[in-house]
């Protein structure tokens, strides 16, 4: 919109919404730097500079360029991922609650990739590139499966329906994924333990590159659907009389959020809460419209993770606390906070 058209108030609105995000960007880059000298070798902020303009020794290149850059990038764009993830689920089915962990739609992907390693003698087997492809095709089943068994003929989907049918399905699962541990080998099975608690396992520039292109494909397309995600929030008459399509673009939205949480979820494991934490503080800081909502939520979980990932290698060196623990610690208290604000 012209900003010659905007009232003051507008204007101003704006205004804070943009320095929100520039806010977010320093952020991000302020945890960036500390978290290129978490390690049990340190490098100072200064070294981490030289090194970036090529001026670093070779042990300094080795630890930054083939160890901890590779990680950082990752933690934030699966942090991105399964914010957007979790504003598209929050969107569509204007529930509060709706999370792609909550869902299940996570543990489908889990579920994929585990059956996947489960036949393989080690992890190394497994093709980077395929995780993601495979990850979504577990959870893109597991949403079917829910949106099938929630649909009702003369209703349509109720948000209710949805996320208990959810919950549901993620704890058969979780059931079929217990079970499928007994067959595991210690190596594998040490592999999934790290998994699903949630660890940046997925660590070098091979697994940034399995996930970026879903990204960068992904990530514009939801941002084109702001307007739709808006009039949908409106509610389902006001949104076909708006002539929204509703079933249609909730079926592109949900693929869209089912890739993204698919490909985060294949390189990170079980990391919860991102999605359900990051669109709510969103929400809080610059409104509901979805044109500022999105890049406020995707920058928030980027420096959830990234923040996550950061503490869980520095709290307890040289042993690691799995991001996904982390971000349960922070986020489970908010997620009681939710609930209790639903009840009043």
């Amino acid at each position: 919109m012209n900003n010659s058209y905007l009232t003051p108030s507008q204007l101003k609105a704006k205004r804070k919404n943009f320095s929100i995000l520039a806010t977010l960007i320093v952020l991000i880059v302020i945890t960036f730097v500390i978290s290129m000298n978490t390690g049990v070798i340190k490098l100072t902020p200064m070294e981490v500079l030289r090194t970036l303009f090529g001026q670093g020794d070779a042990q300094q290149q080795l630890i930054l360029y083939e160890f901890r850059l590779p990680r950082i990038v990752i933690a934030v764009l699966v942090g991105m991922g399964l914010a957007i993830s979790g504003a598209i689920l929050q969107g569509i089915s204007k529930n509060a609650l709706a999370d792609p962990g909550i869902l299940g739609i996570n543990a489908g992907a889990g579920l994929a990739v585990m059956l996947y390693v489960s036949f393989f003698p080690t992890t190394k087997a497994a093709p980077v590139y395929l995780l993601p492809i495979l990850a979504f095709v577990g959870a893109g089943l597991t949403a079917v499966l829910i949106y099938s068994l929630s649909y009702r003929r003369h209703e349509g989907i109720t948000p209710m329906r949805l996320i208990l049918t959810g919950v549901a399905v993620a704890a058969g699962i979780s059931s079929a994924m217990i079970v499928l541990t007994l067959r595991l080998s210690p190596e594998n099975y040490q592999f999934v333990a790290i998994w699903l608690a949630g660890s940046i396992w997925g660590s070098n520039w091979r697994f940034v590159l399995s996930l970026l292109p879903w990204l960068v494909i992904l990530l514009p397309f939801v941002y084109s659907k702001s307007r739709v995600l808006n009039v949908l929030n409106l509610g389902e008459l006001t949104a076909v009389g708006l002539g929204a399509s509703i079933e249609k673009e909730r079926r592109w939205l949900l693929a869209a959020a089912v890739g993204l949480a698919g490909a985060s979820v294949s390189v990170s494991g079980g990391i919860g809460f991102v999605g359900l934490v990051a669109p709510h503080l969103a929400r809080q800081l610059v409104g509901a419209k979805h044109q500022f909502l999105l890049p406020t939520a995707a920058l928030l979980g980027g420096f959830l993770v990234l923040m996550a990932d950061t503490i869980g290698r520095s709290i307890l060196e040289p042993s690691e606390i799995p991001a996904g623990i982390v971000v349960a610690v922070l986020g489970a208290p908010y997620f009681l906070y939710l609930l209790a604000r639903l009840k009043e």
